[in-house]
């Protein structure tokens, strides 16, 4: 059986056309900064989508950049920070808090790389916390127990400050957490690695297929078992017991860049796909997809 080839995080396609287009296709967002409060921008720069988070409660959509962060709910995508390679980026519990890490634009007072830097105001501005001119971390997730994260080796952190290493030597695609929850999923060439205890230690899924990207369907105020994955070719997979068994569901066109997922009202999650050809949104936990403006 041939290994499916991951797209490497530094080399996804440029997608110009899914910021250009996800205004029209989405339904909300907040966004990020070093500084003091930018003026938010409407452009559609030649960036790679690296995350895409949405609230529980709201449904706001962020999507996290190669040129910053971006709120994709106007007519035309606004970048509302500054220009900052978001190479990892997770939501928290607190809807007004994230964590992300990746590179200083022209003009940061950042270093390179910026290491772990978190906005306690819906992203408007970024503050250092650790690891600044040594991590950058392609892999963020939090969870109940604190940050799971990989710079080159797998780290855990309960208060963003103090690192330590796991003794997994695996290097993810994805990190997949919850913060009501200590499970945590991660992709891998090789396969699923699952964790319960906020990634501190690891265990092979070997009856899980290969899958590159993988969120939970984050609820609002529990945790939760739902759980989406995405093959290198696009096949979407959910699983209902926290990643423990997968079901396939249907497919996703174009290349994918980026997966987050909402608990659905009826068992089913809500999936936000960025990919080559725009932003897509499924209702019925990965059966089908359609461009999110018509959702």
């Amino acid at each position: 059986m041939n290994t499916p080839t991951f797209l490497p995080r530094d080399h996804r396609l440029a997608a110009p056309a899914v910021l250009a287009t996800a205004a029209l296709l989405l339904a909300g967002c907040s966004a990020g900064s070093t500084a003091a409060d930018p003026a938010p921008t409407s452009q559609s720069p030649a960036a790679h989508i690296h995350a895409i988070a949405v609230g529980p409660a709201s449904s706001e959509v962020l999507l996290a950049t190669h040129d910053g962060l971006y709120d994709a709910s106007k007519k035309q995508p606004v970048k509302i920070s500054d220009t900052i390679d978001l190479m990892g980026f997770t939501a928290t519990a607190d809807p007004a808090v994230f964590y992300a890490s990746g590179h200083p634009g022209a003009g940061s007072a950042l270093p390179d790389p910026v290491g772990l830097i978190k906005s306690e105001d819906s992203g408007k501005t970024w503050n250092p916390v650790s690891r600044q001119g040594q991590s950058d971390f392609h892999a963020l997730t939090s969870t109940k127990s604190g940050l799971v994260a990989f710079d080159g080796t797998l780290q855990t952190s309960a208060d963003g400050v103090n690192w330590t290493p796991s003794p997994s030597s695996f290097a993810p695609a994805a990190l997949a957490g919850s913060p009501a929850s200590t499970v945590v999923l991660a992709t891998t060439e090789q396969g699923l690695q699952r964790s319960t205890d906020g990634g501190k230690t690891w265990q092979p899924n070997p009856g899980a297929p290969i899958m590159q990207y993988a969120a939970f369907a984050t609820a609002k105020d529990k945790a939760t078992t739902e759980a989406v994955g995405v093959a290198p070719d696009g096949t979407v997979y959910a699983s209902a017991d926290a990643g423990l068994s997968w079901v396939q569901t249907g497919q996703i066109s174009g290349q994918v860049q980026a997966v987050t997922a909402v608990e659905g009202e009826t068992g089913k999650p809500r999936i936000w796909a960025a990919t080559s050809t725009g932003v897509q949104v499924s209702k019925d936990g990965g059966m089908t997809f359609s461009p999110a403006d018509s959702s």
